[in-house]
């Protein structure tokens, strides 16, 4: 793979990253004595455009929210390069570093975890703004503070109370909230609604695409459910066991995914009407272990069309069809008339 995977050629990225890597070493013995690596994201690269959403999917342990706290830099990379307009996140001082961050927000999975129990909502939402020393004074703050809330459907009078009078959409609405903040460029939304209900699922999600057409925000969208991402998202980018195997716009991805990896998990999707039930081809196996990949494609595991050439030669991620590509030795690329490569 010779750049990111793509944002339209006309605009430039936002976000680009380039050759991601992070491994964790794995200590034993009495010494603690480094044995091995978790190689947890390895060589992943790819880029969003303003406003855009990148919904980045896989299984869990697949590296996704690796890759997340790794642009955040909650995680400092192995390797690699993250860059935000043009701007090299990982040369940042801490100093510089925090006032990047005023335009890169996170919002978290789990709103029950993601909120000081012992804080009230109102000043969850305004410790960003006095961070940041954005209002000139406590005053002006709640009064933003009021704003975000009730833009996110919350009504402002709630500002005294604590997370735990409130459910779980309430909570994550708290989250988005408190990410808006700041007005930022980009938002990295890892699993924000896995821990809620579908209806809620549904609520979150409309408002997340609200914001993004009223502020003009791009979103890494984090996830697993792949039904969620066909709501959101305008790219997806599919993970397994630390890299990227394809990647595509959306309605591209629904319709002609590539991998077979991203046909199971599109096999994967309940379908509510039995009489357009789909045919299932469950995965082989479980998913390897980071510490120990298998050689070659790491999928040939648990890949139900291995050949040979898979256990040895691992493929490059290429672009097959403009703005569609693929890491699969059977699937038809510059590699060959046949399709393998390698």
């Amino acid at each position: 793979m010779t750049r990111a995977a793509t944002t339209p050629a006309a605009e430039r990225p936002l976000l680009e990253v380039r050759r991601l890597a992070k491994h964790f070493p794995v200590r034993r013995g009495v010494l603690s004595r480094v044995s091995g690596w978790v190689r947890a994201v390895d060589d992943v690269s790819l880029s969003i455009a303003p406003g855009e959403t990148l919904a980045l999917v896989g299984e869990s342990g697949s590296g996704k929210t690796t890759t997340g706290r790794c642009i955040l830099r909650l995680l400092e990379p192995t390797a690699g390069e993250v860059r935000f307009d043009g701007v090299d996140l990982l040369a940042l001082p801490p100093r510089e570093m925090r006032r990047m961050r005023r335009q890169i927000q996170v919002i978290f999975q789990d709103p029950y975890s993601s909120l000081n129990p012992r804080m009230r909502i109102g000043t969850i939402v305004r410790e960003p703004l006095d961070i940041h020393r954005i209002g000139s004074g406590r005053r002006e703050r709640d009064e933003m503070v009021a704003r975000l809330l009730q833009r996110v459907g919350l009504d402002p009078a709630m500002m005294r109370r604590y997370p735990h009078e409130f459910s779980g959409g309430q909570r994550q609405r708290i989250g988005v909230a408190r990410a808006l903040a700041l007005r930022p460029r980009l938002i990295v939304a890892d699993e924000p609604v896995s821990a809620l209900d579908v209806s809620v699922q549904a609520q979150v999600i409309n408002l997340l695409i609200d914001l993004q057409e009223e502020f003009h925000i791009a979103y890494l969208f984090i996830a697993h459910d792949l039904a969620v991402v066909e709501r959101i998202a305008d790219r997806v980018a599919v993970m397994y066991l630390g890299k990227l195997v394809e990647v595509a716009a959306t309605a591209e991805m629904f319709k002609n995914p590539l991998h077979p990896y991203t046909k199971a998990l599109l096999q994967a999707i309940p379908v509510p009407d039995p009489a357009r039930a789909r045919e299932r081809e469950a995965l082989r196996g479980d998913l390897p272990s980071p510490a120990d990949p298998p050689p070659g494609c790491r999928f040939h595991t648990r890949c139900p069309v291995v050949i040979e050439v898979c256990r040895k030669v691992e493929p490059p991620l290429v672009e097959v069809t403009p703005g569609h590509w693929a890491a699969c030795h059977l699937v038809p690329g510059p590699g060959g008339p046949d399709g393998r490569r390698g």
